[in-house]
């Protein structure tokens, strides 16, 4: 017979996605010799780059930007940053195949970009692939280990899962590392796990 758990009535919402906010360099090549004819751009004087531009209006909730992000991306602009903004969009757009595959270019072009870990993670939860997510989790923990939602967000992925021993420690780490606003529901969620586990 199945155990029911039962979640507080508004559970602290941390399945969100995390887009990527600045630009960041490229990862360093991987070859032992230094290529001198790759890395070149074309340098815009006074003006942003693609990846800025489609950043401000993404910020702006302008639906531009998607169009500035595949720009960038052709242009080889901030690559993981723009494939994995681009997959938060078309996730939105509830273009999940597409979304998936932003976010997997991403990590294509450096595999420990922790926010296509943290996005794809919160996308397989949310489309009840909990065996992706965990694994995603797990990576975005490994890489950024201060980052307390992905402790929360594991924590509930391996409670729907039955996994409620995990699912209790990963949701104290989460305690310990939150800012703490919401520690009285995550408490109620540890103590109707552990009620739920006897």
């Amino acid at each position: 017979m199945a155990k029911v758990v039962k979640f507080p009535v508004q559970p602290p919402e941390k399945f969100g996605f995390r887009p990527v906010r600045k630009k960041r360099e490229a990862p360093a090549p991987r070859t032992a010799q230094l290529n001198l004819f790759t890395g070149a751009k074309v340098v815009k004087l006074n003006q942003l780059s693609s990846f800025e531009e489609a950043l401000l209006l993404d910020e702006q909730g302008d639906r531009a930007a998607k169009e500035h992000y595949l720009k960038a991306i052709k242009e080889g602009d901030s690559l993981p940053d723009a494939y994995c903004n681009l997959g938060i969009i078309e996730s939105k757009l509830k273009n999940f195949p597409k979304a998936i595959d932003c976010f997997t270019l991403s990590l294509k072009e450096d595999p420990r970009h922790f926010e296509s870990h943290y996005n794809l993670a919160n996308l397989y939860a949310e489309l009840g692939n909990l065996p992706l997510a965990k694994v995603h989790y797990q990576m975005s923990i490994s890489i950024e280990p201060d980052f307390p939602n992905s402790y929360f967000n594991l924590g509930l992925t391996l409670a729907m899962n039955q996994e409620v021993d995990s699912a209790v420690l990963m949701l104290l780490e989460y305690r310990k590392r939150s800012a703490g606003e919401d520690l009285a529901q995550v408490d109620e969620l540890i103590e109707n796990l552990l009620r739920s586990s006897k």
